[in-house]
């Protein structure tokens, strides 16, 4: 939770902290990649965008589908993992689409060459105004995910002073009655208008449960960089919520991930949400797995699978 003006004595601070319609490919992709073993992951879905891949507005005007099949990947739009359906853009508090909204464009990418993103700004604040992807009705939200996608901010709203913006978030039932949990990623700006991570679980906006601020990991601006999020669903100390950025630990929480035992309802995910007006950002290459992926298991810190330690 962001205190404004609140002064930071330490480097990295953790504050009470407890010790898609149709996948097509996933068979394939999964044994490309050589994933066997106890711990391998299943690849739920993948895109980058690339190919029929657009946006369909509702008959109410409160969402936008992406639709379309990714020509690189298979993968098929709108996503549809952990038995959730209805998936779309959001429109929160938009005033008419003049205050926040999201396309499909074309811009350089991480790799240098031109790539098909999704687009989010948002000018100006009206009420609690945002732009999510919600996964929503989520039927099995009691299981292990991992999500990994390429993102780049915009460096004005970066350098404003004392604010905050996030790009990725959940929540599980029973949240808005103060029953629940969620999971938030944060981008804070201090009184010198120097960005730094945090990572968060709470009960309410008001009431973390634990923190982690981060101030050594840079936070990149107008620069794509890759973020990934783990989390072992559990309401005991084997619960565990993992969140990178370029490879480097952002935050790394061991213990419950829910509250009274409650699952998983919706992710945000390619939230736009905060203030520091105007703002906007890029994300490409969505990855979405049952588990950390096997390849970084030695890297994590040896044999066992993620959820274990």
């Amino acid at each position: 939770m962001k205190t404004v003006g609140r002064m930071k004595f330490a480097r990295f601070l953790v504050v009470a902290s407890v010790a898609v319609p149709m996948v097509s490919a996933s068979g394939v992709l999964a044994a490309a990649a050589g994933e066997t073993g106890p711990c391998a992951s299943r690849l739920l879905f993948r895109s980058g965008f690339e190919g029929d891949i657009r946006l369909v507005p509702s008959t109410d005007g409160d969402m936008a589908y992406i639709v379309g099949v990714d020509r690189e990947t298979g993968f098929s739009w709108p996503l549809e993992i952990l038995g959730s359906s209805g998936s779309g853009l959001h429109y929160i508090q938009d005033d008419g689409r003049r205050a926040v909204g999201s396309d499909i464009r074309t811009v350089i990418g991480h790799d240098g060459r031109p790539t098909r993103a999704l687009y989010s700004y948002e000018n100006y604040a009206h009420d609690a105004t945002q732009n999510p992807y919600e996964i929503l009705d989520i039927s099995e939200g009691r299981k292990d995910l991992y999500v990994r996608f390429w993102i780049r901010l915009d460096g004005e709203s970066l350098s404003q002073k004392d604010t905050w913006r996030t790009f990725f978030e959940w929540k599980t039932r029973g949240y808005a009655k103060g029953r629940g949990f969620r999971l938030i990623s944060f981008v804070y700006t201090d009184e010198e208008g120097r960005p730094y991570w945090h990572w968060q679980g709470d009960r309410d906006p008001e009431h973390p449960i634990w923190e982690i601020d981060n101030f050594d990991v840079p936070v990149p601006r107008d620069e794509w960089f890759v973020t990934e999020f783990f989390w072992h669903w559990s309401q005991g100390a084997d619960g565990r919520a993992l969140w990178k950025v370029n490879g480097q630990v952002i935050g790394d929480h061991f213990g419950p991930t829910t509250r009274y035992s409650q699952p998983i309802d919706f992710i945000m995910l390619a939230q736009i949400y905060g203030d520091g007006n105007p703002k906007h950002q890029w994300i490409d290459d969505i990855e979405i797995r049952d588990g950390w992926p096997v390849p970084d298991l030695a890297a994590e810190g040896g044999s066992r699978c993620p959820a274990d330690r």
